[in-house]
């Protein structure tokens, strides 16, 4: 195709420099050959590409690489640092955010425990987690680039919460409530999608292209990734698999619906289980179970075979090369593992459990809250590429 007009130069070098900066991204150190290699582009165009990369301080070069010949290359990276972004996991009873660079790498991070769940007490500590957040920033030439947050409960496009059952909280304009209180692009999904863009990009689903996510926590989402890309359904509502109904005529959920997945397979199902015997917290259970106290231990396994009753029916419908469970029941592993796995070779077809394998997240209970980070960092480099 003949170019005509400046318009069409423009986008022609958009389109280019994201190619080369993607190129930096996943398989730096590059030298300037290798990315003309990498990507087909001329070495020529490569070379002034990589300059502009260099002058807008998204690329480095750190030195000579190893000679095939002739001069010895000089070797470039992408610069995780020129931003910086914000993660935040908001759960039903806990508030958790990271500070990460432009990779992901984490930079700081900060915890709290929420024994309210009224909406006003909980944003005013949202916003106070993310104050202190960009307060703990290294200066760079991008700044904070953006904030993500995950949250229990359905979301639509513009960052509007529809749905939180668990939090029992009306419809909700968080997007639009952070964006006008910090001035910087804020990005809203629920939880379970952002635990699986974590997992996806930076722990147990790297390089897996049909992936479910199941965070367990007081409830349960799924996040659903199918040919490397997240499915969100003709509204953008998907992954509420645990209001899926696995007992029939069961027990009342705060959905409307009878017989909840995760009113038997939940943090919040192991605790009320466990009521008659004393406890009240999670923590106080696992150190039970690792005490070996074997009541603690037979509840744990009652909620991994219900686990698996659910993550069955997952298989069977979306045949997927990797179940992952994450959120803080991923930390009772030990004795979750052998009733998920004894539950699910029950339940499902055997070729779609030939190839299956089940994994606890690799980023444990961060998931969520690296995968709201990424959102930040991808909305920043969809806009690098568009300007």
């Amino acid at each position: 195709m003949k170019v005509t007009t400046t318009g069409d130069l423009t986008l022609i070098k958009k389109i280019n420099t994201a190619i080369v900066l993607e190129a930096l991204v996943k398989n730096a150190p590059l030298s300037r050959a290798k990315i003309s290699e990498l990507t087909g582009l001329n070495k020529a165009t490569v070379s002034n590409l990589v300059q502009d990369l260099i002058n807008s301080n998204l690329a480095l070069e750190i030195g000579t690489g190893e000679s095939s010949g002739g001069r010895k290359p000089v070797m470039l990276l992408f610069n995780g640092q020129a931003g910086y972004a914000i993660g935040i996991d908001l759960g039903v009873n806990y508030i958790r955010g990271v500070l990460t660079d432009l990779e992901g790498a984490l930079i700081a991070e900060t915890n709290l425990t929420l024994k309210n769940q009224q909406q006003d007490f909980v944003l005013d500590k949202l916003v106070h987690c993310i104050s202190t957040l960009i307060d703990k920033a290294p200066e760079s030439a991008y700044g904070i680039v953006g904030i993500g947050v995950g949250v229990p409960g359905i979301v639509d496009d513009h960052g509007t919460m529809f749905f939180a059952p668990n939090l029992k909280w009306g419809q909700l304009e968080l997007q639009r409530m952070l964006e006008d209180k910090f001035n910087l692009p804020v990005t809203i999904d629920n939880e379970a999608n952002a635990g699986a863009q974590g997992e996806q990009n930076y722990g147990a689903g790297r390089g897996v292209a049909h992936q479910i996510y199941v965070s367990v926590g007081i409830g349960i989402g799924t996040g659903i990734i199918l040919n490397n890309e997240l499915y969100k359904g003709a509204s953008g509502f998907s992954g509420e698999l645990g209001h899926l109904s696995i007992e029939y005529k069961g027990k009342r959920c705060s959905c409307g619906n009878d017989g909840c997945w995760e009113l038997y397979a939940s943090e919040n199902a192991l605790l009320q289980m466990a009521e008659p015997l004393g406890f009240d917290s999670l923590d106080d259970m696992l150190q039970a179970a690792q005490e070996g106290n074997e009541e603690v231990r037979a509840l744990f396994s009652s909620v991994g075979d219900f686990l698996g009753i659910g993550i069955s029916s997952i298989v069977n419908i979306f045949n997927p090369e990797l179940v992952i469970i994450g959120n803080r029941m991923s930390r009772a592993k030990l004795w979750l593992e052998e009733a998920i796995q004894a539950s699910v070779a029950r339940r499902t077809l055997p070729h779609h459990r030939n190839k299956l394998r089940i994994l606890f997240a690799e980023l444990q209970e961060q998931s969520a809250v690296r995968g709201a980070a990424y959102y930040a960092i991808h909305h920043f480099f969809t806009k690098m590429k568009s300007n």
